[in-house]
């Protein structure tokens, strides 16, 4: 029996021509940046496109937060970014944009408690918020192929942010059981929707299993729970863990430590971040924003 010849594969022949083109440092033209250097390094230059991230933490770790200004920052590289929110409306969740970007609190936003300085610096940030690639959308919808219909009409999606995995619908076609094996479904469509739309897809989520009472209250990846789901079906797991949330004088107030709990084609380990809860902003410890 002759021995097989193996035909060349289109799929083949192009990652390679991409190899041979790339220059040392260059990202490849799958890779979306999270604009935080550190996460980025970690990460092999930053998001994938066609992969499943799953963000969580506990209750007032800042998850939304994190997400929306990961959102932020893509969308001012000119790639464009889709928000379907399942908490907030647009006009809040601009609200929100705002206060980062401009470093004020919401409340002394909602309240015009401003002095000029600040009243400056919304103005700055609202210029550069302004015709930014970045769309909001409502994530309440019969079901889950209802809901992202409405990315039909965006073209060139580089990121999508889904605010969060515990409000997606379930699948018009699937069975309906416990919350578990539902939200099981919605994960496994969840990555079907980032091949088919060749996107990285970005999704907050709560962390069912979580016990802060523990003696490391780090989360980690089976407190994600859902039968084990997110272990099988997301590329990147990330996981927020502030300590001065469990252990009061303990830990330098506003330190965050990012963990990246699953890599499927990288390390894992925890970049350092640093997070202004007055602002919901988070910046990078090693490289901080100016």
């Amino acid at each position: 029996m002759s021995p097989r010849r193996f035909e060349k594969r289109p799929s083949l022949e192009a990652l390679v021509h991409r190899v041979d083109r790339q220059r040392p440092g260059d990202l490849g033209g799958d890779t979306v940046p999270t604009g935080f250097p550190s996460v980025d390094k970690l990460l092999g230059g930053g998001l994938r496109r066609r992969d499943l991230i799953m963000l969580g933490g506990d209750v007032g770790a800042g998850k939304s937060a994190l997400a929306l200004g990961i959102a932020l920052r893509v969308a001012q590289q000119e790639l464009p970014v889709a928000l379907l929110s399942g908490e907030m409306e647009e006009e809040r969740l601009m609200e929100r944009a705002l206060a980062i970007e401009g470093r004020v609190a919401v409340d002394e936003l909602r309240a015009a408690k401003m002095n000029d300085q600040m009243r400056a610096g919304i103005g700055a940030a609202a210029v550069r918020l302004r015709g930014l690639p970045l769309t909001i959308l409502p994530l309440a919808a019969p079901d889950l192929e209802t809901a992202f219909e409405r990315l039909a009409p965006l073209r060139d999606l580089a990121l999508v942010l889904v605010d969060y995995l515990q409000l997606v619908p379930a699948p018009a076609s699937g069975a309906r059981g416990p919350q578990d094996e539902e939200l099981a479904q919605v994960l496994r469509r969840l990555k079907a929707v980032a091949l088919e739309r060749q996107v990285a897809l970005l999704v907050v989520a709560q962390l069912p299993k979580f016990h802060a009472e523990r003696e490391n209250p780090r989360p980690t990846l089976d407190d994600f729970g859902h039968l084990g789901a997110i272990k099988q079906h997301a590329d990147v797991v990330l996981a927020i863990f502030r300590e001065e949330m469990y252990r009061p004088g303990g830990g330098v107030e506003g330190a965050t430590e990012l963990l990246v709990a699953k890599n499927r084609n990288g390390p894992t380990g925890f970049v350092d971040l640093y997070f202004y809860r007055r602002w919901m902003r988070f910046e990078d410890m090693l490289d901080p924003d100016r």
